[in-house]
């Protein structure tokens, strides 16, 4: 892999950098301990993304005809390192970005693109995915949600459970069962969450603000024409877009930033002496730098036109470890940071505790890892 930023890209970076620091509020350190899918985050997104979309730099690495830039996959990364590094300023919308709006530009139909693209690229579009369930966390081959063909429309009972920001979406991406197939029973319907039938009921979490959600379908109709692709072509769409979500979330470089904040902060107070702050640092530094390399490897060959399949797992699992060491390193050594002590390390530990479950369990990436980039088989498991 030979990787290096060019001038204009690094133009581009810091073009998003001048762009924060003249648009975040003073206190965003602070604000931004809010949840994600917190209302005040997400009211704050809705502000922040419309201006970034004035600017040209909410969505840059869409087509031009889709209302971005043409920019590359490297671009793409630009821009969600330094929004993560920054805490996130866009809220659940990052979705949007990363995978919601480039499957409806591969998959959709002209009506669905029509309906739902613009709203994203002028930053006032919520979505939230509706995924696990009780029983079927991250294995989607045993959901149970059912979808009944009915005419012309699909009549929906089932409940999905851990589902981000449904409290305040617009539309749900919802994946449901059409036939007893494993695999090629699933399809996915886009479904507005104001739709009748549909109650969204909160789950007490000890951080954040309205992160999670069970969602219950009670015989929700939707016409068919709320369907994304063909009916079973659900598990190649998803695939498509986790490849692109585990991507487009640098969690690597928050984690990075985070630790050069503790160091520098333990400098400052005197701790940074000793031998064992200093290997636990340098371990983190690794991580971070190991996790950042495996995922520039993967935008290097999305960069050159190259399919991406199971080594997204690799660098994904890598920032999961990145995320975790560097949550410990600070509940360790800056323990007064999850007090209010220092805002922006206690923002970083509320997105790390999530690290290993959101787009995907760390679990099922190694799993992921050892079938189908190790081919391992399975009793070696």
């Amino acid at each position: 892999m030979h990787f290096d930023w060019t001038d204009e890209e690094r133009a581009f970076r810091q073009r998003l950098r001048d762009f924060l620091v003249a648009t975040l509020p003073e206190d965003w350190e602070r604000f931004s301990q809010h949840g994600p899918a917190s209302p005040a985050l997400t009211r704050y997104a809705e502000t922040f993304c419309g201006t970034l979309a004035e600017q040209g730099m909410l969505t840059p690495h869409w087509p031009v005809e889709i209302g971005g830039a043409g920019l590359d996959p490297r671009h793409q990364t630009i821009l969600a390192e330094e929004m993560w590094i920054a805490g996130e300023p866009r809220g659940g919308q990052y979705m949007n970005v990363n995978w919601i709006g480039p499957t409806l530009i591969r998959y959709g139909s002209a009506e669905q693109q029509a309906r739902y693209l613009p709203p994203i690229t002028a930053g006032k579009a919520l979505w939230c995915q509706g995924f696990s369930e009780p029983g079927a966390g991250s294995d989607l081959a045993s959901l149970r949600t059912r979808a009944v063909l009915d005419g012309d429309t699909y009549r929906v009972t089932g409940q999905k459970i851990w589902t981000s920001y449904a409290g305040l979406a617009d539309t749900c991406f919802l994946v449901c069962r059409t036939s007893d197939d494993r695999k090629k029973g699933i399809s996915i319907l886009l479904v507005p969450m104001d739709t009748p039938g549909i109650t969204v009921r909160q789950i007490p979490s000890l951080i954040g603000e309205g992160d999670i959600h069970e969602v219950f379908f009670d015989d929700m109709v939707v016409p068919v024409s709320a369907r994304l692709g063909e009916e079973g072509e659900a598990w190649s769409i998803i695939a498509y877009s986790l490849t692109n979500e585990r991507l487009g979330i640098p969690r690597y470089a928050l984690a990075r930033a985070a630790l050069d904040r503790a160091v520098l902060v333990l400098q400052r107070q005197g701790d940074w002496d000793g031998e064992a702050v200093r290997i636990e640092a340098a371990h983190c530094l690794a991580l971070c730098e190991g996790a950042r390399m495996a995922s520039y490897a993967i935008v290097s060959r999305r960069a050159a036109g190259e399919a991406i399949g199971a080594e997204s797992s690799s660098a994904r699992f890598a920032t999961i470890m990145a995320e975790r060491r560097v949550s410990e390193f600070v509940v360790e050594y800056l323990p007064e940071a999850l007090a209010d002590a220092h805002p922006y390390l206690k923002m970083h530990h509320q997105r790390g505790i999530v690290a290993g479950i959101a787009a995907g369990a760390a679990e099922i990436q190694l799993n992921i890892i050892a079938s189908d980039v190790l081919e391992l088989p399975r009793e070696a498991r």
